[in-house]
């Protein structure tokens, strides 16, 4: 398939040369993945360095930014208290400390849950349960993963990833007496679910690449071994694992991007199961499972229930099947072609179910007798998720709403009544008025007639004249939808006259499960072309012009923008990628890389599949720079991210150097990070700041050419040497 032809990237280093399908392609900087490397961590140091240096003009600019930042971000907060068994669990910040403490104050029935917000009082009877910032304080990253207490209130496990890689390491704690009863369990996915006892664990380990594929059982009971539950083999196939809010039943799924199944393990008899509910797996058929009474809800895109109807039902279905004989599907809402159906909660009394319509998100309540009811807002655009609601036994559902001018507000609404009970609206600092800001949806109009829709916000007296400028952003993949939301730091760009918008291209799930089917596989440059139309349309209407568009995206939205750039570099003024996917051949064609199986799906197997190959290599943004004109980029990337490996922008960004014309093209590498970039609120902080503050330098300097990168190379095959002499000779 590929080999050498000696041909050099620069000294030492011959390129590769990959054969596919009759198509010939040569890597010059296929070296940048060879880690081990010590001139590979050099280049990437080097890279630092010049963006540095790049951006040093904008300090003024990053510490106004950071300044904003902080005046509208309260320091230290109570977040809204969640009743759980006999207490009240929340979390608080502290100032100054850059992550979450978790605490827990006991309750009884008619007692009020502590304040909230921004000055609340820290309540006498609370007890911490985990800090965070004590766990972090050894190590220069940290994420934290599960948190699960016990039923009985008295057994903590907890997930921490130390390396930005996604490998958590589950942590057990007996809270009345701080002992920890179990050595720590490392390697594993960060899913974790307790017994109904609390005397056994749950959790799901990782394999060589990263890939969740075993479920365990571990006995807190002497020193007996773990317990092989379920071992998934397919590698296009990942494990997840967590209890039921019954407290019945763990549920193990294993899903791909197209296929799912279920199976359950009574969780106060741990040693029984794991069983698989219903008929087992079949292809393209997805699977959501809860438990209620006597009954499994299982939400489904398989079309067959007891009506008999057979026919695929590709926005979903609910069902429910008897726990004693899972093979027969009894329905309980019916498929409809405009509503997606994206969730299910289940309580004793009540079922709660989430869904799509008209690209709007909205829930359906079903009593345990009378009628179903909806519930939705009336704004023009926002965004619905369900909150932690840890309960069975209630009559109440919490949900968050927010919009791009409206800050997260979490509501209580009553399950037999309806009434939405408003319990906090995150607090804004400064002068902030929502009235301030116009939110708008447009309809651009794709090359092949599709209407996409756009979300944008921006100060209501923006003049709609093309004189603002505009921050489009982007993702398009997965089915993933991505709704409207409120930013704190967005406000520093809006209060400075830019128009903020999101392009809901195909590829995503805004519009149902065909909006994503048009944008995957063979279809996926649909989710290019739109991408350019939406831009396109903002400018024909007035809201920017064209050269005054930044384009951001991370991951497949990285790849989303830098295809777009591609297509149209005249449209925009810079690109800012995040993590950006913008090698895709490299991995789709090598098996041994992490979730190749699985990302398949998504994106089609050009190892086999001809048009594939050519599909992928006709968008590919790294083999696909060319000589001529390309507007700046800021891309950005984590050492140590396992699912777009760090040099998938560090080889675009080197080609590009070599190749095009413009500029200029910086990399910030997180050299001790992962997929999200450097954990911490404050170092998160500082790190928005610089990029705000090149998307507005790159916006304000649109067209001028006085940004170009004076140290950039136009010679093909730049070697690593050239560059740190570039660098260091105007550092001299």
């Amino acid at each position: 398939m590929s080999g050498t032809d000696g041909r050099g990237s620069g000294e030492g280093r011959p390129a590769f040369v990959r054969t596919v399908h009759g198509d010939r392609f040569v890597d010059e900087f296929a070296w940048l993945a060879e880690r081990d490397r010590p001139e590979v961590l050099a280049h990437l140091r080097s890279e630092n360095v010049r963006t540095e240096r790049a951006t040093a003009h904008l300090e003024g600019l990053r510490d106004a930014v950071l300044a904003e930042f902080e005046a509208v971000t309260w320091p230290a907060d109570l977040s809204v208290p969640v009743r759980k068994g006999g207490y009240w669990y929340y979390s608080r910040s502290e100032e100054g400390a850059p992550y979450r403490v978790h605490c827990r104050v006991p309750t009884a029935d008619g007692d009020a849950a502590p304040g909230t917000g921004p000055g609340s009082p820290r309540p006498v009877a609370e007890r911490v349960v985990l800090d965070e910032n004590a766990v972090a304080d050894e190590h220069g990253f940290f994420a934290l993963g599960s948190f699960e207490v016990s039923a009985d209130g008295t057994m903590l496990v907890y997930a921490a990833d130390h390396t930005g890689t996604g490998r958590f390491v589950l942590r057990t704690r007996n809270l009345a007496t701080g002992a920890t009863p179990t050595a720590e369990i490392r390697g594993t996915s960060g899913d974790a679910a307790w017994s109904g006892d609390g005397r056994s664990l749950f959790y799901v380990a990782l394999d060589d690449t990263g890939r969740p594929h075993r479920a365990w059982r571990r006995s807190l009971d002497g020193d007996t071994q773990d317990v092989l539950l379920f071992e998934e083999e397919d590698p296009r196939f990942r494990l997840s694992l967590g209890l039921t809010r019954s407290g019945q039943y763990v549920l193990i799924e294993s899903h791909s991007r197209t296929t799912s199944e279920v199976r359950y393990v009574p969780a106060d008899r741990p040693g029984q199961g794991p069983f698989l509910l219903g008929s087992g797996r079949r292809e393209g058929v997805r699977t959501r499972v809860e438990h209620q009474g006597g009954r499994f809800l299982v939400l489904h895109n398989g079309g067959a229930g007891d009506s008999g109807n057979t026919a695929n039902a590709e926005d979903f279905v609910l069902d429910w099947v008897p726990v004693r004989d899972t093979t027969r599907l009894r329905r309980l809402v019916e498929h409809r072609a405009d509503t997606r159906l994206t969730g299910v909660d289940a309580f004793a009394d009540h079922v709660v179910v989430g869904f799509r319509r008209s690209g709007l998100g909205g829930f359906m309540v079903l009593p345990e007798t009378g009628e179903p009811w909806e519930i939705t807002f009336p704004e023009p655009l926002y965004s619905l998720t369900p909150e932690v609601n840890p309960e069975y036994r209630t009559r109440s559902f919490r949900l968050r709403h927010t919009s791009l001018a409206t800050p997260d507000t979490v509501y209580s609404c009553d399950l037999t009544t309806g009434a939405l009970t408003l319990l906090e609206r995150r607090s804004v600092g400064g002068d902030f008025d929502p009235d301030r800001y116009a939110q708008h949806r447009e309809w651009a109009v794709a090359a092949d007639g599709t209407r996409v829709p756009v979300s944008l916000v921006a100060r209501a007296d923006v003049p709609r004249d093309g004189s603002a400028p505009l921050l489009l952003a982007g993702y398009g993949s997965y089915g993933t939808s991505v709704d409207p939301w409120f930013s704190a730091s967005r406000l520093s760009l809006l209060d400075r006259g830019f128009v903020f918008a999101i392009a809901h291209v195909r590829g995503g799930g805004e519009l149902g499960p065909r909006w994503h089917e048009d944008g995957r596989l063979l279809r996926k440059p649909n989710s290019f072309t739109d991408f350019v139309a939406c831009a396109e349309h903002l400018a024909a209407t007035g809201w920017t012009r064209r050269g005054r568009i930044v384009a951001r995206g991370g991951t497949a939205g990285g790849l989303l923008v830098a295809a777009a750039a591609g297509l149209a570099p005249g449209l925009f003024a810079g690109i800012v990628a995040e993590a950006p996917f913008v090698d895709p051949l490299a991995s789709l064609l090598d098996p041994a890389r992490p979730l190749t199986a699985a990302e398949r799906e998504e994106w089609g197997d050009p190892l086999t599949d001809p048009a594939a190959y050519h599909c992928v290599k006709a968008y590919s943004p790294y083999e696909n720079v060319t000589d001529g004109a390309h507007p700046p980029v800021l891309a950005t990337a984590g050492l140590d991210d396992p699912r777009v490996p760090y040099h998938q922008p560090a080889k675009w960004i080197a080609r590009l150097r070599a190749t095009a014309r413009g500029g200029p093209f910086l990399l910030r590498t997180a050299l001790g990070a992962g997929h999200a970039g450097p954990s911490g609120q404050h170092r998160a902080w500082r790190e928005e700041a610089a990029t705000l503050a090149w998307v507005i330098d790159a916006a304000e300097h649109a067209g001028q050419g006085d940004r170009a990168d004076p140290h950039a190379s136009r010679a093909p095959g730049c070697s690593l040497h050239e560059c740190i002499s570039n660098i260091d000779g105007a550092r001299s």
